[in-house]
């Protein structure tokens, strides 16, 4: 099967991606670098589905998600950096005053992993943001040098994802994850 990937506008879906077993359990829900820290602080129990049911209704959708047939098997989050905890994020950088959208997770399912649904995410939030005019798009991959990312952060992707995709290093960033540090890649979406 080939893998398709769509805008997410499908709660369901997105609750399988992101979302937790449990509906009351205060897990992420891609919520974290969407919507700003103290807002997500104080979302409680099932309020972060809730907020996620609105956002997916919401132009532009949260993200883009990968299908293997009809089954969902991956998510990237992707959005405008002003609408995004980026726009003030004091550890990585803003590297010019460009409207860019930002990509800060990408998710595969276990038992999907290893067939290159990451590259397809990337793919799916470049056209994305593309498609909404956006002048170009970044990601904060940690650079890890070939080295393995423990797989519950793994979610920011790594610099050779990024540049499989053709994205270049922009800025360094203050930010660490697992032990790596993480870079500024850029692609510039304007021909």
């Amino acid at each position: 099967m080939a893998i398709e990937v769509r805008p997410a506008t499908g709660f369901e879906d997105v609750r399988t991606m992101v979302g937790p077993k449990r509906p009351d359990a205060n897990v992420c829900w891609c919520l974290s670098y969407r919507i700003p820290s103290k807002q997500n602080q104080a979302l409680r129990g099932t309020e972060r589905g809730d907020l996620v049911k609105q956002l997916v209704k919401q132009d532009p959708p949260p993200g883009v998600l990968a299908y293997d047939g009809g089954e969902v098997v991956g998510w990237a989050g992707v959005h405008p950096r002003a609408d995004t905890s980026f726009a003030g994020n004091r550890k990585i950088p803003h590297v010019d005053d460009l409207d860019v959208w930002s990509i800060w997770c990408i998710r595969v399912r276990p038992g999907h992993r290893g067939k290159g649904i990451s590259h397809h995410l990337l793919k799916g939030a470049i056209e994305l943001a593309k498609k909404y005019g956006a002048p170009a798009i970044e990601g904060y991959p940690v650079d890890n040098g070939g080295r393995k990312v423990d797989l519950t952060m793994a979610y920011v992707g790594t610099r050779k994802l990024f540049e499989d995709a053709g994205f270049t290093k922009a800025a360094d960033t203050e930010s660490v994850l697992n032990g790596f540090p993480r870079v500024l890649m850029r692609l510039n979406l304007l021909d």
